[in-house]
């Protein structure tokens, strides 16, 4: 016997609403504390999954615009000529220090050997003018010495002469002109007598010893009245020789001085002779720049590497003409690359350099360790060619990226080498 079916009564739609509005109130922590316990296990679950996310996620920034980039350095020659040797080929190591390529030395060989020429030269020509600089200074001090002295020597002959002169003139010659005078009068005086006596002698009224007397005093006087007339002619042609030693004595004044003043005058042969030397010095300063650029040409003829790294762009062969700045090859340093990453500015709110960083490389399919090295100082935009410019009106809002240096921390796997321009993805941790 079958047991009676009860049914349920049926349920009124207005009861129904009014108990989900009574359900909408209870709170959401009062409903999880009536829920089940799977129910409960299962949102702590969720909820845990979303915070761990939310925590793992939040402390770092991450971008796919990324490449590994390094200072390449390029190789230019900086004097022309032919590669002589060549010891590069594409894609070798080079190390820092070795000869890459060697240009014909023979022509600059040639002109250090012209400009070692010049710089004996000119070192011989100051060597020269050096000694010269005393030289001419003793030369010209004892000429101009012995000049002084002449002139001294002439202007004293010159006043003894004058002394001499006015001697001459005025004490000889007064004394000459008035001993003639006085033997004149004697002598007038004695003929008168022996006029006189001479008819007395016939009349004889005197003597004739008496008349001898008077005619030897007359004759004596004649005698005595020439020889100082004699004495005024020599005291005369005194005064001519003494006024001719005078202007003798007064032309080897004037010469002497003249020369005097010559000899002042070469005192200025002194300081040029030490421009001279200056001169000569500041040419072996010349030869000495001139040879060392002779040398440094010369030695620009041997490339080498400036840093070491691999070959890479090689341009040139064996027996080319080379030109000054022409690219020959570029040296990659391997050993020294970085990551470049390009952030939107949004994410760089806590991006400070020393961070630890992540770089997956899409060529191995691995992750690198890496460290922040600094931020560049404009947007990527702003350092290009053509920066934009948003003055026209039509301004549209785009984000912007900054670029991000990132260092990778060595002890990586050296059989994976990062080369420039290779893709790879950059995350920071920022916490």
């Amino acid at each position: 016997m079958n047991p009676p079916v009860i049914k349920p009564p049926n349920p009124d739609p207005t009861s129904a609403a009014a108990s989900e509005s009574a359900d909408a109130k209870i709170p959401l922590l009062e409903r999880l504390r009536r829920a089940s316990p799977l129910v409960k296990s299962l949102s702590l679950g969720v909820l845990l999954i979303i915070v761990g996310l939310w925590i793992y996620f939040s402390g770092r920034v991450s971008t796919a615009d990324a490449q590994v980039d390094c200072h390449i350095t390029t190789i230019a020659p900086q004097v022309p000529g032919y590669v002589f040797q060549l010891n590069i080929d594409d894609n070798v190591l080079v190390k820092q220090d070795d000869v890459l390529i060697q240009i014909d030395p023979r022509e600059y060989q040639a002109r250090v050997d012209e400009a070692k020429s010049a710089l004996l030269f000119a070192e011989a020509a100051a060597d020269s003018a050096k000694l010269q600089v005393p030289l001419t200074r003793q030369t010209t001090l004892h000429n101009t010495g012995g000049a002084s002295a002449q002139k001294d020597s002439d202007a004293a002959d010159f006043a003894s002469s004058q002394a001499q002169l006015e001697q001459t003139a005025t004490a000889n010659l007064k004394q000459a002109q008035a001993n003639v005078a006085a033997k004149r009068a004697t002598n007038e005086k004695a003929q008168s007598d022996l006029e006189r006596y001479q008819p007395l002698l016939a009349t004889g009224d005197v003597s004739k010893f008496q008349f001898d007397a008077v005619e030897a005093a007359a004759r004596v006087a004649k005698s005595e009245l020439d020889a100082a007339e004699q004495q005024l002619a020599a005291a005369e042609q005194a005064i001519i020789i003494a006024r001719s030693n005078s202007k003798s004595s007064e032309a080897r004044l004037a010469r002497s001085q003249s020369q005097f003043m010559v000899t002042r005058a070469r005192e200025m042969e002194v300081p040029i002779s030490e421009a001279a030397f200056k001169s000569a010095a500041a040419n072996v300063e010349r030869a000495n720049a001139q040879l060392a650029l002779a040398e440094l040409n010369l030695a620009y003829t041997t490339i080498r590497a400036p840093i070491s790294g691999q070959i890479t762009q090689k341009s040139v062969n064996l027996g080319n003409y080379v030109s000054p700045g022409q690219l020959l090859c570029t040296v990659v340093p391997l050993q020294e690359v970085y990551v470049t990453a390009n952030y939107k500015e949004t994410q760089m709110a806590h991006v400070r350099p020393g961070q630890r960083a992540r770089i997956h490389v899409d060529t191995y399919g691995r992750n690198f360790e890496g460290v922040v090295d600094s931020i560049a100082g404009a947007t990527g935009s702003r350092q290009a060619l053509l920066p934009p410019q948003n003055a026209t009106g039509n301004f549209v809002k785009v984000v912007q990226r900054l670029p991000v240096k990132i260092l990778i921390k060595p002890g990586q796997d050296p059989q994976m080498i990062l080369r420039p321009g290779m893709n790879v993805e950059a995350t920071i941790f920022t916490r």
